[in-house]
């Protein structure tokens, strides 16, 4: 973006020098019509881009919130899945418990 402001401040410089010029030469002011010219379509495309800018910085916006929810989802998955081995875990241990005393009784 920088180089569309500094051809554009170039070309208002040009565009200064030239109106004090003698505009009597028909080169001259062919060549100014052509610096108006090129200024005008610099500006329209530095709207373009600044409206592209724009359209990307809100999608990227948009990205980083569905991939917080995704980091934030996989998180309380994680969660769920800590605390279904601790139950399986705690099952185990039980059953081993469990197991051991009805070993005592058979014996």
């Amino acid at each position: 973006m920088n180089s569309v402001s500094e051809k554009e401040k170039k070309l208002n410089l040009a565009l200064t020098k030239l109106k004090n010029l003698n505009l009597k030469n028909s080169d001259i002011k062919k060549d100014i019509e052509n610096l108006s010219n090129q200024k005008n379509q610099l500006e329209i495309e530095k709207q373009e881009l600044e409206e592209k800018y724009k359209s990307l910085v809100t999608d990227y916006d948009d990205l980083s919130k569905k991939l917080e929810e995704f980091e934030n989802q996989e998180k309380v998955e994680q969660k769920k899945h800590l605390e279904l081995s601790e139950k399986i875990d705690e099952l185990n241990q039980e059953t081993d418990i469990l197991l051991d005393e009805v070993d005592k009784w058979q014996t």
